[in-house]
Formats: structure tokens, sequence, C-alpha cells
């Protein structure tokens, strides 16, 4: 009988466990899996055109637009969108940021991503 209850004991916390991990795995809010791996696949993006950007900036000494870098072999970007997200290049001064617009239409409280000369990528501020 006491190996029954040990049993039992060892299967409950096990459950909790499993549904702490998996309850926790979705509070991200990128949803489903294949949401995830849509943000996954835009986050890498916006590394790509960070990447061309500074490759750009050391031949050229300047910053180009999405159009330039595309043009000049720069950026080998054949699609400018990924599963509604769309891309787009703001040049300042002093440095860059490749944004990933979200289509908040299609996607209510998706999340635009960016990424600048820190080659960090962040959520952007709403």
């Amino acid at each position: 009988m006491k190996g029954m209850l040990g049993i039992l004991v060892v299967a409950l916390i096990s459950l909790l466990a499993y549904k702490y991990y998996f309850a926790n795995a979705h509070s991200d809010g990128t949803g489903t899996p294949a949401q995830t791996i849509n943000i996954v696949g835009v986050k890498n993006d916006l590394i790509a055109l960070a990447q061309a950007e500074r490759g750009y900036q050391a031949e050229h000494g300047g910053f180009a637009s999405l159009d330039d870098l595309t043009s000049n072999g720069a950026l080998a970007m054949q699609n400018r969108s990924r599963q509604g997200y769309t891309y787009d290049i703001e040049n300042t001064s002093n440095g860059f940021r490749a944004i990933a617009h979200c289509p908040a239409a299609t996607n209510p409280g998706c999340t635009d991503y960016f990424v600048d000369q820190t080659m960090e990528v962040q959520a952007a501020p709403k």
C-alpha cells in the first residue's frame, strides 16, 4: 500500500511539473509552434539586414536603404516579407534601424521587432 501511495505522489508531482513547464513555455506571447518559427525567421531576417548594413557601411562609409542593399548585392533577400511581417530600414547620420512590422490587422497582439548597429534584436515599443 505504501508503494502505491508513493507512486501516486511521484506521478502527481510529475504532472504538476509538466503542466507548470508548458504553461510557462507559452508565456512569451508567441503562441503556436508555427508562430514561434515565424518569429525566429523574422529575427534571423533582421540580423541579415543588420549584417548587410554593416558591410555596406564599411565599404561606402554610410548606410543604405533596403532597395540599395538588394540592388547592389549586399543583401540577397528575395522576399521583403515573412508571414505578413514587412521590413523597413530607417537610417540616421550615426546609425540604422531595421524594423519588422507585424500585420496587426491579421495577427492581433503581434509584436514589431527591430535591430540596430548593436546587432541585438529587440521588441519595438508600442
